[in-house]
């Protein structure tokens, strides 16, 4: 069970709080009551995402954006019901009440059910992992091994990439790959696995995308693409969902980063002249994870043999009006090895699970 007092916010927080507090909690859902309990409504990272869709603030007041009708079990309930309730309406936890109606409990999806049970539809896409950098910023560890072999909790992290996907469903995976391209392959024949694995062949160095160009005869339907430095902990078929509702040729995971300036920043006119200071201001950006989905028509966009990123492609589907979509996920949902820092904190998270 989990400690109650970790997931009750008040009414009044802002958006933003809640995400931060959502975050900590390591759920993603948040019961809003008052001091004595009583349960006004819950607000979900759904519920976040939504409204960071819409363009709006984020120091809005959270009851705004909070479901006030949220489904929810009474004390003594039956388990049977709970099961049904979850299972229909594939949520991840419901409030238990007392006869006043004050949270008492909450009954999560993996009090109930097997961790390998999954709550959301199957995803059956394929999945292309570019695993092909040298990974510099992670020398002089990577002089030795690519970077997807870093262990991360005792496995590398493009195996948990791979399990990730798997979990919901994916069975086809292409790795994209080029710096000791030998290593990784040897790695994989050794490694007992389900799912089936084919390679991506760089005679060079084709940049974060290039390389796609080489799949346009193997994949024909809606497909993932990740980094193998990156690990993001959503649901996979949601994104999936978002991508087709939107009609989207590409769809960008991307992370809430929020980021306090610690220093006064001036703002100066006339040739020198101090026109305003803000004292340590605070920025929100929706930033790039490096996980995509992609249609398959988008291969035939990407040329042929020559350097080629992600972000030209995008910018080019920009000015031509093609559907781009944006999926927003909370910060802790994003866990990177891009650099010693990263790796560090991604590890300290991975161990704490």
């Amino acid at each position: 069970m989990h400690e109650l007092e970790t997931f009750l916010v008040s009414s009044d927080i802002s958006i933003k709080q809640a995400l931060k507090k959502m975050d900590a909690a390591g759920r993603k859902i948040l019961f809003i009551a008052d001091n004595d309990r009583k349960l006004s409504g819950v607000v979900t990272d759904g519920d976040i995402r939504r409204w960071i869709l819409k363009g709006e603030g984020l120091d809005f007041s959270v009851e705004r954006i909070m479901n006030k009708k949220p489904v929810v079990l009474e004390e003594g309930f039956d388990g049977k019901k709970a099961k049904e309730l979850m299972l229909s309406l594939l949520i991840d936890c419901i409030p238990v009440l007392d006869a006043e109606k004050k949270i008492v409990s909450a009954i999560w999806w993996t009090d109930l059910f097997d961790k390998k049970e999954v709550k959301k539809k199957a995803v059956d896409n394929p999945v292309v992992i570019m695993a092909g950098g040298e990974g510099t910023r992670l020398s002089p560890f990577t002089h030795a091994f690519p970077k997807p072999l870093l262990p991360i909790g005792g496995k590398p992290i493009i195996e948990l990439i791979i399990e990730r996907f798997a979990e919901f469903g994916c069975s086809d995976f292409y790795l994209s790959v080029n710096y000791k391209a030998n290593i990784l392959k040897a790695y994989f024949s050794e490694v007992p696995h389900s799912y089936n694995i084919s390679y991506i062949e760089e005679n060079k160095p084709l940049g974060t995308i290039g390389s796609l160009s080489l799949l346009k005869k193997e994949i024909d339907k809606t497909f993932f693409v990740s980094n193998c430095d990156i690990l993001i902990e959503a649901d996979y078929a949601d994104i999936l969902k978002f991508h087709k509702d939107n009609s989207c040729l590409i769809t960008l995971v991307v992370s809430m980063k929020h980021y306090r300036i610690p220093y006064g920043i001036c703002k100066i006119e006339n040739g020198g002249m101090l026109k305003e200071i803000t004292e340590k201001p605070e920025y929100d950006f929706l930033v790039n994870t490096g996980m995509y989905l992609m249609e398959p028509s988008v291969l035939h966009d990407i040329p042929e043999n020559m350097k080629y990123d992600t972000t030209e492609l995008i910018n080019d589907y920009i000015k031509r009006d093609k559907k781009i979509g944006v999926y927003p996920v909370s910060d802790k949902s994003w866990l990177d090895i891009g650099q010693w820092q990263q790796l560090q904190e991604t590890v300290k998270k991975i161990e704490e699970k």
